[in-house]
């Protein structure tokens, strides 16, 4: 058996099963490039354990979160989305697609007016809105729920399922390749290096285990000071925490405000300044743009590190198929596998609706049903 027809299996084994393409599918990018081709009908096995068989190349795709939007448009397939949410609204060309969010949630009407061929849907919005995904399945709508990645390399394989299942094979492969390479790139260039804590902070609450964001941390070269505190999911954290805490750097979406209160200036990180603020849609949505979130705290701690991940980068792209990269993507297969089939967001209990969460974005399904932490009007300036 041939070299390439040995990717193209690896490839494509568990995509159609509806489970996540091992990394292994990713040894040789040059392979990948004439081996990944879509065909169709093709049926996956979604979050909620349903069969959806998608008949024909989705020529019209409506995305009902920020996070599938995004990775669509990193797919170069935005011309395909013909239907977003409100808080996609940031991506170039967004808005000129259809607006898909109502003021109590999914606007089923408009997502069914728009004709679409495959609806996107996060699995934090299937828990709190079943009813209406159920209406779109109903009118003969191929409805996809994605599940909710726990790590940077879950969202790689999402990545990959979502060119998979639309259309769009070779650039998912492509895509999620580069995600994974750069993920061993930062993690080579960090032996070695002393971690320091760090704390992601939004609205009062914090990213604790279980988490894609402790994932962009930790890749980054932080520990996570919420996940060693026990903190699992996005979890409020209490001030005296924070102060035992003392975490040296606190990580903030650029739509939350910097955390300020006698305990939080009492720490390392406020004292010295290092609040490291970064665009949410990089930091809180589980999309290709994820690894931008690492790298701008990898640069903000660890400084050398970063000189030598991006050299690494460099090198990399002078020498795609270098043995060394195939050989460590096909050790890190099983683990990558392991950690991507996440069936149920953190914040799933939530009855909180798309017109008040940004879905994808952690914490904001529990931040959105707490009136008092006021996340309704903040999330309102999610660009």
């Amino acid at each position: 058996m041939n070299r390439q027809l040995v990717v193209a299996l690896l490839a494509f084994a568990t995509v159609f099963a509806g489970i996540p393409a091992p990394a292994a599918a990713a040894v040789d990018q040059a392979a990948s490039h004439q081996t990944a081709t879509c065909t169709f009908p093709v049926t996956v096995t979604d979050a909620t354990g349903t069969d959806v068989t998608i008949a024909e190349d989705p020529e019209r795709v409506v995305t009902t979160n920020p996070s599938a939007a995004q990775t669509m448009w990193e797919l170069g397939a935005r011309d395909e989305v013909v239907g977003v949410s409100q808080y996609a609204m940031y991506l170039d060309g967004a808005a000129e697609k259809g607006n898909v969010s109502g003021s109590g949630g999914l606007n089923v009407e408009a997502v069914i007016g728009l004709e679409p061929d495959l609806v996107l849907v996060p699995n934090s919005s299937y828990n709190a809105e079943p009813d209406r995904i159920a209406q779109l399945r109903s009118a003969d709508i191929s409805v996809v729920v994605s599940e909710s990645g726990k790590s940077l390399d879950a969202v790689a394989d999402k990545t990959e399922r979502v060119g998979r299942m639309t259309g769009n094979c070779e650039a998912g492969v492509e895509r999620a390749a580069e995600m994974r390479e750069s993920i061993r790139h930062m993690r080579a260039a960090l032996d070695g290096a002393e971690r320091p804590v760090g704390l992601n902070s939004f609205f009062g609450y914090s990213s604790g285990s279980g988490t894609f964001i402790s994932d962009i941390m930790t890749t980054a070269g932080l520990r996570n000071g919420a996940a060693e505190a026990n903190l699992t999911g996005f979890a409020q954290i209490n001030e005296e925490l924070v102060v035992e805490m003392n975490p040296e750097y606190i990580v903030v979406p650029d739509h939350a405000p910097v955390p300020s209160s006698p305990a939080y200036n009492s720490t390392t990180a406020m004292q010295e300044g290092n609040v490291i603020v970064i665009e949410a849609h990089k930091l809180q949505q589980p999309a290709p743009r994820a690894i931008e979130a690492s790298e701008a705290i990898l640069e903000a701690v660890h400084p050398d590190a970063y000189e030598r991940y991006r050299q690494l980068e460099t090198e990399s792209a002078t020498e795609p198929d270098s043995t060394a990269t195939a050989t460590t993507t096909a050790a890190d297969a099983t683990a990558t596998a392991a950690t991507a089939t996440d069936a149920t967001e953190a914040t799933a209990t939530t009855e909180s609706s798309e017109s008040t969460t940004e879905s994808d974005a952690p914490g904001f399904g529990v931040v959105a049903g707490l009136a008092a932490v006021g996340a309704v009007a903040l999330l309102a300036r999610r660009r």
